[in-house]
């Protein structure tokens, strides 16, 4: 209660001293949209030969492209945890999908009710928010939320219809209160197994030669497209693009496995959901503000971490100094490099061995500085694997042997970053 007490004081006069004026412009609504298991290289402004996502291609034109982006942690319930809280997991705690055998799932949920959690803060600031979707913490007022969707949890019980079969909860809440700002969390278990998508569009995928899992996934990627590109047509039919920060970002990564047999706990390949490579790990981070926002690719490599304090500089609010993300809005308006050269991540089991200790949860800790990406396993038996991504994107050429100077720097960076032992 102490925390959460510091945060919500700390929140309250951040509030007051962040408010708009009369005389200043409304503070933007904010529509954060959040893909579910899909590929950094899987939209058609990525440039992926196969899969169509017009709607997302347009966003992508119209706003601030970040395609070095980067979520900390390769796992739904940390990675969407970060969003919401500005923290990496090993501050908010919330690093493992599930507690350990026999230990109720309502022990985790004190740890988002104490975090500094985006829902609350905006509230401070007269936002009423919606959650729907994706949500692992119970009842959606844990996480600050004025309105939502999900009571319970675990993905998100009712919330998860939302995009596969309707979007009417979030066009009533954008109605009801008009007067007021909002913050949209736009989450569906979408593309996310199960691989269900409508048959028109199955059928277009399913090509001779082609898996028909990879089929599916690929249709499954469209028909979220498609549920974005309404999403987006309402707000532009309702006169409200101009003043909404739209932010897109992927939760984790996802590369379809097509065999017959599983090499990992779902149907995704070794190196992408759960692990430590850029296939778990990159996610091209979307921000379009009209007139705030210039519409461009920026190089920079940028965190998940940035996402709230960028939200809440939008808003008229400072963060609270718990949250080490940088606010996005000066690069993504076209004023310059950020300052920053390199991005850090934590990965965890999917179970939880102890639940309030992240570090007992934890199997790697990885760095990427400029094109070199850096991967620590906390098992010392496994030897550091180090990659240029920039010319090894698939993380295939393990050059820490040759590189050992290079290792011995990167390493000691994550150790200032957070000493794991």
């Amino acid at each position: 209660m102490g925390r959460y007490l510091k945060w919500a004081l700390g929140g309250a006069c951040l509030a007051l001293m962040g408010m708009w004026s009369a005389a200043d412009a409304a503070p933007p609504n904010v529509v954060m949209i959040v893909s579910d298991d899909q590929g950094w290289t899987d939209f058609g402004f990525m440039d992926h030969d196969v899969i169509r996502t017009p709607n997302l291609d347009r966003l992508a034109e119209e706003s601030a492209l970040f395609p070095n982006g980067y979520v900390p942690t390769s796992l739904c319930r940390a990675s969407l945890a970060t969003l919401l809280t500005g923290l990496y997991g090993h501050q908010h705690k919330i690093c493992c999908n599930d507690p350990p055998d026999g230990v109720d799932r309502k022990l985790m949920h004190p740890f988002i009710k104490e975090a500094p959690s985006l829902p609350r803060l905006l509230q401070k600031a007269g936002y009423r928010s919606f959650q729907t979707g994706k949500f692992w913490e119970g009842h959606y007022e844990n996480a600050g939320f004025t309105q939502g969707m999900t009571t319970k949890g675990r993905h998100g019980d009712s919330g998860l219809v939302i995009g596969r079969e309707t979007m009417k909860p979030i066009y009533d809440f954008i109605v009801a209160e008009p007067e007021k700002p909002f913050f949209i969390w736009y989450a569906p278990m979408m593309p996310h197994e199960p691989h269900t998508p409508p048959k028109r569009l199955l059928d277009y995928y399913a090509t001779k030669g082609r898996s028909v899992k990879l089929a599916k996934y690929y249709a499954m990627c469209e028909w979220f497209d498609e549920t974005c590109g309404e999403l987006l047509k309402y707000l532009d039919d309702h006169a409200l693009r101009d003043n909404t920060l739209v932010v897109f970002v992927v939760d984790n990564g996802w590369i379809q496995e097509t065999g017959n047999v599983r090499t990992t706990r779902g149907s995704f390949a070794p190196k992408s959901k759960l692990s430590p490579y850029d296939g778990g790990l990159r996610t091209p981070v979307m921000l379009r503000w009209p007139e705030h926002t210039t519409a461009g690719r920026y190089d920079d490599l940028v965190s998940t971490i940035d996402l709230a304090p960028t939200i809440l500089h939008a808003a008229g609010l400072a963060p609270p100094p718990e949250m080490p993300g940088l606010n996005l809005l000066d690069v993504a308006a076209g004023k310059g490099p950020l300052k920053r050269d390199a991005v850090f991540g934590e990965i965890f089991m999917h179970t939880a061995v102890k639940v309030d200790q992240p570090v007992l949860n934890l199997t790697h800790r990885w760095i990427r500085a400029g094109d070199w990406k850096l991967i620590i396993s906390r098992d010392p038996k496994r030897r550091p694997e180090l990659y240029d991504v920039a010319h090894d994107p698939l993380e295939e050429n393990n050059l820490a042997a040759i590189e050992s100077e290079r290792v011995r720097q990167l390493t000691k960076r994550l150790d200032d970053w957070w000493h794991a032992e």
